[in-house]
């Protein structure tokens, strides 16, 4: 099934800005929960939107109980949160803010659903979602945030941010723990593993780095591209790693041992136009996992989202997408969302595949066993094999 077009957004045009400066779209979000979209619409605007769209029909099991959800609690407002700089990135958390709290700029609800910005002027913004209102202000960081990433479980307000300072930042809302310093260029991307024990970040490198959530050590580097490395993703039960490259290639590591498991080449599908020797028309941009772990998308320059089965290795879906930035699934899959150079946003109908037992019984163990506890688990090979992704 190829992707179908489900919605589009697209930006007004205020009138105090040059229209063409500063109108990308660098980052797009769902809530954990589905229920919200969070769109950097360019102009140092996001746009928070409740979920599923206004008018949009949707066929997927899972967007219709969410349909239902908003029904029975009453149909959430529109949000405009208004940054006064230019928003590269974007995360969402829920929270439980304690009472000991300082520097909070307003008293939250008990228990709410926030969102960080990365701003283009080293400063993190977060609001609550419900209100729109801002909670925080996080400053340390000298140059743009260009990415954020919130830890899961029990550490949700542990959050982590990459800058063009070089440095990644741990925060507990509302302070700095901790600054991450190891690479020599920007950082483009970072993205903490699901089962809350690994960090991974990417510069403008050919490597990309993992550090450890315990200890915020580093714990390796992972060497194999040929180009800059500007995307990062951990599969669901956090025993694959996903590197996504100017060189045109996405890379599968095993995180828990720098093992590389599998390439994936993107072939152009038609000719190039004549860029120079050093350009790539299939660099990447941006890649992310389904929910379940079978697929995953990516965004390149050849105007292409592809869609790749884990277990062919090759892509079984495409979608026209022109000046593609930035991609994610919904938390129940069946969709994604794409950002666009042009501040757009756009929803896409994806292959789904109901999950064999097998896989279904590996990712519940590998969410709570590392390959290397696994290999020493009295059972054969080829059953190691599977359950470590050797098979892929």
């Amino acid at each position: 099934m190829e992707p179908i077009l489900l919605a589009e957004l697209k930006p007004g045009q205020p009138q105090q800005y040059d229209w063409k400066a500063s109108c990308e779209t660098w980052s797009v979000a769902f809530s954990p929960d589905g229920r919200w979209f969070a769109w950097s619409q360019g102009h140092c605007i996001v746009k928070l939107l409740p979920w599923p769209l206004e008018g949009t029909q949707q066929n997927c099991k899972a967007s219709e109980c969410t349909k239902a959800e908003a029904r029975g609690r009453g149909r959430a407002k529109e949000k405009t949160l208004e940054c006064g700089q230019i928003v590269w990135g974007l995360a969402f958390s829920s929270w439980l803010p304690s009472r000991s709290r300082k520097h909070i700029l307003w008293a939250p609800s008990p228990a709410c659903l926030v969102l960080a910005t990365g701003l283009n002027d080293g400063q993190i913004k977060v609001w609550e979602v419900q209100t729109g209102r801002l909670l925080f202000n996080l400053s340390g960081h000298q140059d743009v945030v260009r990415d954020l990433s919130f830890a899961p479980g029990d550490s949700r307000s542990i959050l982590i941010s990459a800058s063009r300072d070089k440095t990644l930042r741990v925060w507990d809302l509302g302070k700095q723990l901790k600054v991450l310093s190891g690479h020599m260029r920007w950082v483009y991307c970072c993205c903490t593993s699901p089962d809350g024990r690994m960090l991974c970040s990417a510069a403008g490198e050919k490597s990309a780095l993992l550090w450890s959530m315990d200890s915020y050590s580093l714990l390796r580097k992972l060497e194999g591209h040929q180009g800059c490395v500007v995307s990062c993703a951990f599969s669901p039960d956090s025993a694959l790693l996903a590197t996504a490259s100017y060189d045109t290639y996405v890379i599968l590591w095993d995180p828990c041992t720098g093992e590389q498991l599998k390439s994936l080449c993107h072939i152009p599908l038609q000719p190039a136009l004549d860029h120079g020797a050093d350009f790539h028309a299939s660099s990447l941009r941006s890649a992310c996992f389904s929910p379940e772990g079978l697929y995953l998308a990516t965004v390149a320059d050849d105007r292409l989202l592809r869609i790749w089965a884990l277990e062919l290795g090759s892509p079984v879906a495409f979608a026209p997408v022109k000046n593609g930035l930035c991609c994610t699934y919904f938390p129940h899959g069946g969709i994604i969302a794409t950002g666009t150079r042009d501040g757009h946003a756009q929803f896409w109908t994806v292959p789904q595949a109901l999950s064999s037992l097998k896989h279904l019984c590996r990712k519940v163990l590998r969410s709570c066993f590392t390959t290397y506890q696994v290999l020493k688990l009295p059972i054969p090979k080829k059953m190691k094999d599977f359950l470590t992704y050797r098979t892929l």
